[in-house]
C-alpha cells in the first residue's frame, strides 16, 4: 500500500498503467473514499449547494461506466486495479485543483489559474484515456474517445440532476 501513490504517480505521467497497481479490492475501496472526500472538499470550495451529491454521482458514474466496459469487453477481471487506478489519479488531480481552487479566494479564478486549470482538465482525459486504453487493450484514440464519452455522459446526467442556476 506504501508503494500506491509512487504507482500513481507513474500512471498520470502515462509511465504505467492499471495492471501495475495492486490487486484487489481493497485499495480500490480506499482510492475511491480518498476520491469522493476530495471531490466534496473540492465542489465546497467551489461553494456549490449541493456539492455532496454532485460529488458522489459524479464518481459513481464514473465507476458504473467503468465496470460496464470491462465486464462487456471480457475484462471483468481487470476491474479492481482499475477503478484503483482511476480513483486514485482521480485523488491526485483532485488535490491539484484544491491547489488551484485556493488561489480564488471565492472569487473566479484569475486568468492565469483558470488557463493551468484548463490543462489540468484536459491532462485529466489524458489520464482517463491511458486508464481506459490499458484495461481493455485498445488503442490510445478509442481510449480518449472513450474518457470524452463517460466525460460528456457524467456532465449530462449531473447538469440534468443539477441544473445551475439561472439569471432572470
Amino acid at each position: 500500500m506504501i508503494q500506491l501513490p509512487q504507482q500513481l504517480l507513474r500512471v498520470i505521467v502515462l509511465r504505467g498503467g492499471p495492471q501495475d497497481l495492486p490487486g484487489g479490492w481493497s485499495p480500490a475501496a480506499l482510492t475511491v473514499l480518498l476520491y469522493v472526500a476530495l471531490g466534496m472538499l473540492a465542489d465546497s470550495m467551489l461553494q456549490l449547494e449541493t456539492s455532496s451529491l454532485r460529488s458522489l454521482l459524479s464518481i459513481t458514474l464514473q465507476i458504473m461506466g467503468i465496470t460496464v466496459l470491462l465486464r462487456f469487453s471480457g475484462h471483468a477481471e481487470r476491474l479492481p486495479q482499475t477503478i484503483t487506478a482511476a480513483a486514485g489519479t482521480g485523488c491526485l488531480f483532485g488535490l491539484m485543483s484544491i491547489v488551484l481552487l485556493t488561489q480564488s479566494n471565492g472569487s473566479a479564478l484569475p486568468p492565469g489559474i483558470a488557463t493551468l486549470w484548463l490543462g489540468l482538465f484536459i491532462w485529466s482525459l489524458l489520464v482517463d484515456a491511458h486508464i481506459y486504453r490499458s484495461a481493455l487493450s485498445t488503442t490510445m484514440s478509442v481510449g480518449i474517445l472513450i474518457a470524452v464519452m463517460l466525460f460528456a455522459l457524467n456532465f449530462i446526467v449531473i447538469d440534468a440532476l443539477f441544473p445551475a442556476a439561472q439569471d432572470l
